[in-house]
């Protein structure tokens, strides 16, 4: 009985009563269940209540028309294939009818094996259409999951960890080097939540003073300070009950520190001015390009914030560290690019790709995004020849003395800053950031410098 129910369900509908015994009669034997009908109203309630795989209706019929039936079968789902039987008086109606939805039509009198043979035509295509929409689907989701692009193990790992933590309101400090993605993956966290109908809400801890950060925060009363002219809630009051993405929380100096210690812990916040304290529900997901951890053992961030912070930790990988995705990536760009500034661009050449593959990305994902804009947006054929890098290839940036990682970046960023004589704009679009960004870094190589 179980392996009967699998079988295709075909919903028959003819007023005419031998019409419907001889259908019951032919499909006894044959590989599908079959509900015969002779009034619409019962079988679009069948329908209603059990769906149907097919739908074969005659056209003309008292009450309900086999163009009405069409309809409301089409308003219900609107990929239920739909067969109609009609009179050679009435083709013109049935070929009206497939311009509103109907996948094929049959004239009487029919044969039943003529019938059968469009049944199977019918399904066959049906479960192929099927078959294929699934399919775009899974590409789809597999070659965009989550916003982002790849398939190695280091970003399988990455999805992985997102899924299991995104129901889980716990906070999450999500580290990895500039232009790694850390927003997307904050925004996956939250779309992937129970909460993903609430406020996410990013707030860019590095561009902001204290004063404005604290004020964007927390919000605040009415003459609070000169211009304050009407009171204002914060950021994290109006993403109660969602998220909050703190990026570059690195960056915010111990005053700060300290009042966000006490937001996390306790949930509470006093708008700039004000007395009253405000009960807010906040997740709170914060990006650092530098290890937190280390800066805690040097006394550069607090221990207890770090703590109550740093109830998961989600790295992301440098694109050096999964090259094997730098191939899709450079295609995903290259389409998304094309349509944008229509062009008609394939993508780079088999040679330009094996040379973007060997390059180290200091700037990550970011640098290499805009690197294909520029080349799709400066096209002039169908394939893309790489121009320049602006260093050189995997192995051979790496001096003699052993340099770390950061005075690597310093090294980068001041020569690409000479490249173009200053001009702080082009360095900063060279390397796939914002102007602010780079400012930050420049203050921090003249603070070391000192």
């Amino acid at each position: 009985m179980a392996e009967k129910e699998k079988r295709p369900l075909i919903l028959f509908i003819d007023d005419d009563v031998r019409a419907g015994e001889l259908m019951q009669r032919f499909m006894a034997d044959s590989p599908y269940r079959c509900e015969v009908f002779q009034n619409p109203d019962f079988a679009i309630e069948y329908f209603n209540e059990h769906g149907a795989d097919l739908i074969i209706t005659d056209l003309r019929m008292p009450g309900m028309t086999g163009m009405e039936v069409l309809a409301e079968v089409k308003s219900q789902n609107a990929d239920t294939p739909v067969i109609i039987i009609t009179a050679f008086s009435t083709v013109d109606n049935a070929i009206e009818a497939m311009r509103l939805g109907a996948t094929d039509f049959i004239k009487k009198p029919y044969d039943m094996d003529e019938l059968f043979v469009l049944i199977n035509k019918t399904l066959q295509h049906h479960h192929l259409e099927q078959e294929n929409l699934l399919l775009k689907r899974q590409l789809s989701d597999e070659k965009n999951r989550y916003g982002m692009i790849g398939h190695s193990q280091a970003m399988q790992d990455v999805y992985a960890l997102i899924e299991k933590i995104a129901d889980i309101r716990c906070n999450v400090i999500i580290e990895g080097e500039s232009g790694c993605g850390k927003e997307l993956a904050a925004r996956a966290i939250h779309y992937q939540s129970r909460d993903a109908e609430k406020p996410f809400i990013v707030i860019d801890c590095g561009s902001l003073s204290d004063t404005l950060l604290e004020s964007e925060l927390f919000g605040h009363e009415k003459g609070a300070f000169t211009g304050a002219t009407q009171s204002k809630p914060g950021m994290l009051e109006m993403a109660s009950g969602g998220t909050v993405f703190l990026d570059e929380i690195c960056n915010i100096s111990d005053a700060m520190q300290t009042k966000l210690m006490r937001v996390v812990q306790e949930q509470t916040l006093q708008r700039v001015g004000g007395v009253k304290p405000i009960q807010i529900d906040v997740r709170f997901l914060v990006a650092t390009n530098r290890n937190l951890e280390e800066m805690v053992a040097q006394q550069r961030f607090r221990h207890d914030l770090y703590h109550r912070l740093n109830v998961v930790k989600l790295r992301l990988p440098s694109l050096r560290e999964r090259r094997d995705d730098i191939p899709e990536l450079i295609q995903h760009f290259v389409e998304h690019f094309a349509e944008r500034f229509q062009r008609e661009v394939r993508g780079f050449d088999a040679a330009s790709v094996q040379q973007l593959c060997e390059y180290d990305w200091p700037g990550n994902v970011r640098e290499l995004r805009n690197l294909v804009e520029r080349h799709v947006a400066l096209a002039d054929g169908p394939e893309l020849h790489l121009e320049s890098l602006p260093v050189m290839p995997r192995g051979e940036a790496i001096d003699s003395d052993n340099p770390t990682l950061e005075e690597l970046e310093q090294r980068y960023i001041l020569k690409l800053l000479d490249k173009f004589d200053g001009n702080r704009e082009k360095t900063a679009a060279a390397l796939g950031v914002n102007k602010s960004t780079l400012w930050r870094r420049l203050q921090q190589y003249q603070a070391v410098g000192e």
